[in-house]
């Protein structure tokens, strides 16, 4: 896989959408599965590499003072 391609998550979602369709065909020579299973692990992990990095970013909220804190929900809130 390109590694100087910084890839959208879209990008790599629809690229391993893509492999995922061509393996489930079941027509593709062993080599080329191999290395077509390979790239769709890469672009998995960037997958999950970024929606990690969006948990994280969505699980913290500024707060009054500008400053950033981690988002929590009392009780009270969750009924």
């Amino acid at each position: 896989m390109n590694k100087e391609k910084e890839w959208t998550f879209e990008e790599a979602l629809e690229q391993l959408e893509a492999i995922v369709e061509q393996l489930e065909e079941g027509d593709v020579p062993l080599e080329e599965a191999i290395a077509i299973y390979k790239k769709g692990m890469d672009l998995s992990r960037i997958c999950h590499s970024k929606l990690d990095a969006v948990q994280k970013e969505l699980a913290q909220i500024v707060n009054e003072d500008g400053e950033i804190s981690p988002f929590k929900i009392s009780e009270e809130e969750k009924e």
